[in-house]
Parts: C-alpha cells; sequence; structure tokens
C-alpha cells in the first residue's frame, strides 16, 4: 500500500457505493477532454513563480449543456460568485444567495449519493435521521460563516475555501479543490494550469483519471500542488467530505482509501463544527504500487 499505510475498509465501503451512486458523474473522453502534460516543478514557499510545464489548459473540452441541465451542477454553479475572494473581508450573505444555498442543498439531498451517505451517517450515530435537521446539518458543516482571518469579520466558511477558493493577504492561494470552478476559471483566463504532480514515474496521469495533483496560478497567485477529484458530481464530494468530518473529532483527519482505482489520502481540517478545509491527495492509480 503506498506510503505504508493501509487503507481504511470501513470507509473504503462507503466511499466506493457513494462512487458507483455517483449517476451525475461526467465520463473522461464524451463528457469532458483533460490534458495533463508535463509534470510540475518544484515552487518554493512564498514563491508566485511557477515553471509553466503546460502549454494548453487543462481541459480542452466540458458538455456545458450537463453543467447547466444536471439539477445539482446548476445550482452548484451559482453559488460560486456568492464570495469575496480575499480573507479578512467579511462575507455580506444576501436572501438570494440564501435562497441559492437552500436550493442547492435540496437538489443534492434528492440524489443517491446524498441518500446514501445519509443512511450511513445516521447508522453511525452521527447524524439526525429527519432530513430537515440533516440539511441543517451540512449548512453549518458547509455555509455557516467564520473568523478565517481574526482582524477581519466573519470571511470565509467551509464551502467557499474548497469550492470557490479564496486568497491570504493577496499572496497565496488557499482551498480551490474543484474541478467545475477550475475549468470556469480557466475558460476565462484567470487560472493558468502548470503541470500535474506525481511521486514518481509509474503515476503519471493519463486523460481518464478522476483525480489529479495539480500545479497552478490563479489571478496571479501560485498553488504549488492541490489535489482536485475530476468529473465526479458536487454532491459526491460533499457526501464524501461530510462524512469524512463526522467520523473524526480530530483538529486534523488523514485517511487512507481505495475508491475504484484509486488510493487516496482524503484530509479534511475541521474549523469549529464546520469543515476549514477537504481535499484528495492522490498517491496512485490504476492499479499501480498497490
Amino acid at each position: 500500500m503506498a506510503r505504508g499505510r493501509q487503507a481504511d475498509q470501513e470507509l473504503t465501503e462507503v466511499l466506493n457505493q457513494l462512487w458507483h451512486l455517483d449517476r451525475n458523474r461526467l465520463t473522461p473522453g464524451s463528457d469532458y477532454i483533460i490534458s495533463p502534460q508535463g509534470r510540475a516543478g518544484y515552487v518554493p514557499q512564498g514563491s508566485n513563480y511557477a515553471k509553466d510545464r503546460a502549454r494548453a489548459p487543462l481541459f480542452s473540452y466540458v458538455n456545458e449543456d450537463k453543467l447547466k441541465h444536471i439539477e445539482t451542477y446548476a445550482h452548484f454553479i451559482k453559488l460560486l460568485d456568492n464570495y469575496e475572494m480575499s480573507t479578512g473581508v467579511s462575507e455580506r450573505v444576501t436572501s438570494e444567495e440564501l435562497q441559492e444555498t437552500k436550493l442547492f442543498i435540496n437538489a443534492i439531498m434528492e440524489t443517491d449519493v446524498m441518500k446514501c451517505a445519509h443512511k450511513y451517517l445516521v447508522r453511525k450515530g452521527q447524524s439526525p435521521a429527519e432530513r430537515s435537521h440533516f440539511k441543517r446539518q451540512l449548512y453549518d458543516i458547509w455555509f455557516r460563516l467564520y473568523h478565517r482571518d481574526r482582524s477581519g469579520g466573519e470571511d470565509s466558511c467551509g464551502f467557499e475555501h474548497v469550492f470557490v477558493g479564496e486568497t491570504k493577504y493577496g499572496q497565496e492561494i488557499m482551498g480551490l479543490h474543484n474541478w467545475v470552478q477550475f475549468y470556469l476559471q480557466e475558460k476565462h483566463d484567470h487560472v493558468d494550469y502548470k503541470g500535474y504532480k506525481a511521486r514518481d514515474n509509474k503515476n503519471t496521469p493519463d486523460e481518464d483519471d478522476h483525480v489529479l495533483n495539480l500545479q497552478f496560478s490563479w489571478k496571479g497567485l501560485v498553488k504549488p500542488v492541490g489535489g482536485s477529484f475530476i468529473g465526479v458530481s458536487p454532491e459526491f464530494e460533499v457526501a464524501l467530505f461530510t462524512i469524512v468530518f463526522l467520523m473524526s473529532t480530530e483538529k486534523m483527519t488523514s485517511v487512507v482509501v481505495k475508491v475504484d482505482e484509486y488510493v487516496l489520502e482524503l484530509v479534511v481540517y475541521r474549523h469549529g463544527q464546520s469543515i476549514g478545509t477537504s481535499f484528495p491527495k492522490l498517491l496512485s492509480s490504476n492499479h499501480r504500487d498497490l
């Protein structure tokens, strides 16, 4: 097993159930096309320069009709412009934005992925059985505002950090672990993909991979490495990281799981009763190094 760590068997089992239920996951090669290109280089801490090992964008095609017409994607995308990018700047949530959040939670709760996750969490004693109470729990975990920068007001939440991305003092990218946001930012020339990160030559990604470790710049700032699922639905990521979050009380939780053909380290940082950050690290794929 990668890095000498054994996969968590129970979590592996339930996360594979979610994987197989994720009918809204897009299909590589037909619903979207990616080009991993070159291996990204080392970026010193604090530097905002990275040699570009990828001349072309990561995404050369995405079926935007599916993003518009699959309900969970459509509601998800409406949330992406609801946040201030910089920490230290208080978020102001309008009634319209609250309604958009409610519609997103309602939409993902209708999917088999979230129904399965809810059933598992109820069985483990981590979530209320009543759907309306579980929706409130999801809101508190992902959308409740908190102070990330203590010098300002309530400036962040789990959803903003993980799915949208934010900057710290205008000098550092934080979060932005979602492929839809990455694609949309890349489409508008805000993101410049620099290449993939891999531990060795045996783990060179291909166009069919659903998990990548990426290096990129966003609005002039460099992210040396960030793990991201590719093509999966928003409900899959919310379900997966909600389970990891609720099954631990540690400030930082790191579990190794094998989902489909990918050996992953799933990392979740807690911020009180909410998610601070969460992301996958690809350890190996395609049955290599297993």
